[in-house]
């Protein structure tokens, strides 16, 4: 077993060099794990049913690996499963079924539960983890290796490892229909380091910010997962009242609460969700909360609209999970140490903290 460094105590915390280790990260995942990619693809394509499993942010992966299997690898069947969910609630399995476990650390009781059950009904089973994983890798009939293991308790380089797994996977499964979108994907790293330099915007941004009592995020299609992230990173790493929502989900109940001490972020590309977003976004303002955007370079409109828009590089959809991801994952370093919060730590640090911590496990 591979330990974790030493904990620090100041700036940079090692969330801040993960943040900033995925672009290489991600070249060396594609440099290295395309065999074991063919060798999923071709499990899928294989298959009649797809399961992708996953629990705390490895769920939010799972999302984005249901949209890119059915969006870019041509299977509408391919269904994400919070892992609990599937264990709780199994579905029917049979050999013809294949079940991808996301599990970073490979230790979480839930995730494994779900290989045993998949293994015991003679499913396929494929595991996407980290190169240090402790999960049982003889149970897996693939294995795709991501990036070695967070040394933050707020994941961001696994995370982002894992959706670059699925994508590589899906883009097999398109075959030549997807020419275009690998070299995209090959462009990754170097998109991934224009967004590590939005971190100045990003601090002039949680200055601004810091003082709203609710923090909201919404987005569609595969940035619904993005929207969902990064509240849970806000919450693990800063402690603040966050929370999370599709799009059309937002207007529906959630936005009667929004107002002054409010700040909605919209993760917002281009794509099937921008009109409304603009709809959203000039609502937001109505009701005095600040709103920031997430846009694509040249973005006009939104832009007009947000009090503070953050604009990425020009990318096909199904890259925006992992890009657009960035300066949220900045944002989230930056106000917890606005806080005085340590990022790394799972709040692990506080007496009360570690006596709940006694009566569960992950």
């Amino acid at each position: 077993m591979v330990s974790k460094p030493p904990p620090r105590d100041s700036h940079p915390y090692h969330m801040h060099d993960c943040i900033f280790d995925q672009p290489g990260a991600i070249s060396q995942i594609l440099e290295t794990q395309g065999p074991a990619a063919d060798d999923l693809a071709t499990m899928i394509a294989s298959s009649k049913r797809v399961h992708i499993s996953g629990i705390g942010t490895s769920w939010h992966a799972a999302l984005v690996g249901e949209h890119l299997f059915r969006e870019v690898g041509r299977r509408p069947d391919a269904r994400a499963w919070h892992s609990f969910e599937f264990s709780a609630y199994p579905p029917p399995l049979t050999p013809e079924d294949l079940v991808i476990v996301l599990s970073h650390s490979g230790a979480k009781y839930y995730s494994r539960e779900v290989m045993n059950s998949a293994r015991e009904s003679g499913a396929a089973t494929a595991l996407v983890t980290s190169q240090t994983s402790q999960a049982r890798l003889e149970l897996s009939d693939v294995v795709l290796r991501t990036t070695y293991r967070d040394r933050s308790a707020a994941f961001t380089i696994s995370h982002t490892g894992a959706m670059t797994a699925l994508a590589m996977t899906a883009l097999r499964l398109a075959g030549d229909d997807a020419s275009g979108n690998r070299e995209a994907l090959d462009l990754l790293p170097g998109l991934m380091e224009q967004a590590l330099g939005l971190e100045p915007q990003v601090r002039e941004a949680v200055q601004r910010f810091k003082d709203k009592g609710w923090y909201c995020s919404a987005g569609w299609g595969p940035n619904a997962s993005t929207a969902y992230e990064v509240a849970l990173k806000i919450n693990e790493a800063t402690y603040d009242i966050t929370t999370a929502f599709h799009l059309e989900q937002f207007l529906h109940g959630p936005f009667v609460a929004t107002g002054p001490g409010c700040l909605v972020t919209l993760v917002a590309p281009p794509g099937a969700g921008y009109r409304r977003a603009l709809e959203i976004g000039r609502a937001v303002k109505e009701t005095g909360a600040a709103l920031m955007a997430l846009v694509q370079q040249g973005d006009e409109e939104m832009t007009t609209i947000a009090d503070v828009s953050l604009a990425l590089p020009q990318a096909p959809e199904f890259l925006t999970p992992m890009l657009y991801l960035v300066p949220l994952q900045l944002f989230t370093y930056w106000l917890a140490l606005d806080r005085g919060r340590n990022p790394d730590l799972f709040r692990l640090d506080d007496p009360k903290h570690q006596a709940a911590r006694t009566h569960y496990k992950l």
